[in-house]
């Protein structure tokens, strides 16, 4: 039992420590000790230590010797490889949903999202973050390969805290409502190729926007983050 219940502290930690790194909580480059982790979260060091190895398998953080803890640096060679997974794996999910006989009623849901009125749009960094991520969730699980909706959702996970940032805009989030309208209706009427172009333009804005973030945007993006 005592085992059971470290393993479930620390899977806790776990979770609650990436989603300081998406919350932009913890910031690249901040630094932090094993005891600071254990304090805030009211657990022993042994599941923090567990959790934070875990954290650091996975490319969020790193460990140095008498200098504890920090947020790894954003890898910005890296993120694009990312990037390019991902369009991938989106594109061969439109090719499956052009394909589907019921193609329109499969992508109603999402419609009733992305294709309304200005006046009934969501507004906000983080909710606008958090729609646009299942977005692109939905368009794989859609698409009906587990596989590749599997491994979609780790990667939009790697890119999480530099997708965000593009909501740090008001425009960026008006662009993002009709851009996803525009493949929506490509797809509803069967126009794979058009969809495809939409969706690789609509992706390779985001990426684009990655490369000019900066310490400062971090930081403001914390406070906006803490306020709201």
């Amino acid at each position: 039992m005592a085992q059971l219940q470290a393993v479930s502290l620390a899977d806790q930690v776990y979770q609650r420590v990436k989603q300081d790194i998406f919350d932009f909580v913890l910031l690249p480059h901040d630094r932090f000790s094993e005891n600071q982790i254990a304090e805030r979260y009211e657990v022993s060091r042994t599941p923090v230590r567990e959790a934070l190895y875990r954290l650091e398998r996975e490319g969020y953080l790193e460990v140095g010797l008498r200098r504890g803890w920090s947020v790894k640096p954003l890898d910005f060679e890296r993120i694009d490889e990312l990037y390019e997974v991902r369009i991938s794996l989106e594109c061969a999910a439109l090719d499956r949903l052009c394909a589907a006989e019921d193609v329109r009623q499969v992508l109603e849901p999402l419609m009733s999202v992305w294709v309304v009125a200005p006046d009934e749009r969501q507004a906000g960094m983080q909710v606008m973050a958090e729609l646009d991520e299942q977005f692109h969730f939905e368009l794989l699980r859609l698409a009906g390969n587990r596989e590749a909706a599997r491994i979609h959702q780790e990667v939009c996970e790697r890119i999480r805290i530099v997708r965000r940032l593009d909501f740090y805009q008001a425009q960026r989030i008006e662009k993002t409502y009709e851009e996803h309208a525009d493949i929506l209706k490509a797809l509803a009427a069967r126009r794979r190729d058009e969809a495809s172009r939409l969706l690789r333009a609509h992706i390779e804005h985001s990426r684009q926007e990655v490369h000019k973030i900066s310490l400062s945007m971090l930081e403001a993006a914390r406070r906006t983050y803490r306020a709201g």
